[in-house]
């Protein structure tokens, strides 16, 4: 368990009835709870969510060195060994985004709010922005380098629940490469 008390945001919503998530923005945790909740249950849902957050990034947690060695692994699984990262890193200023590249020079970047979220989630992510190494659109070859990841789907779906949940767009118009919520 992580040992220092991270900074802990509540965001009240009139959308959310029933169900309470949280997530890591930067270094602090927000916890999503509906408006009409009482102060009482906020309080014991909001420590539940923030140790379930804890617990999650102590295990997802992993080094700029440690994601480099994935990335390698999943381009020479998923891409024939093309996509050749020059950086791969972890970044705290992507908040309307899950990974960005650049393909003129090779980097990577990854939001730190993907640690803690399953492995298939944040591997979907780094092979998505690998892919963009050999194809920088989104057309239809830069999508068949994808379709040989067994949990594509399922990934997307986890994202555009996770951003959907935060208010960060409407479902389905995840792109990892755009500010959420523009429907691209």
């Amino acid at each position: 368990m992580t040992s220092a008390t991270p900074e802990v945001e509540v965001r009240r919503s009139a959308r959310r009835r029933r169900t309470v998530s949280a997530y890591r923005e930067g270094n602090r945790i927000v916890v999503l709870v509906p408006a009409r909740l009482s102060k009482k249950d906020e309080q014991r849902l909001v420590a539940d969510m923030v140790r379930k957050v804890q617990a999650a990034a102590d295990r997802g947690r992993s080094t700029d060195s440690e994601l480099m060695t994935r990335a390698v692994q999943l381009s020479t699984r998923y891409l024939g060994g093309l996509a050749h990262p020059v950086s791969v890193r972890w970044v705290t200023n992507q908040q309307a985004r899950w990974g960005s590249c650049t393909p003129a020079n090779g980097t990577i970047r990854l939001s730190d709010r993907l640690q803690g979220m399953p492995e298939f989630v944040s591997d979907y992510v780094l092979l998505h922005e690998l892919a963009h190494l050999l194809q920088p659109d989104h057309g239809k070859s830069f999508w068949s380098l994808l379709e040989a990841y067994p949990r594509l789907e399922r990934a997307r779906g986890y994202l555009d629940g996770v951003a959907f949940a935060a208010g960060l767009e409407e479902p389905g118009d995840t792109d990892l490469d755009e500010p959420a919520g523009d429907g691209s």
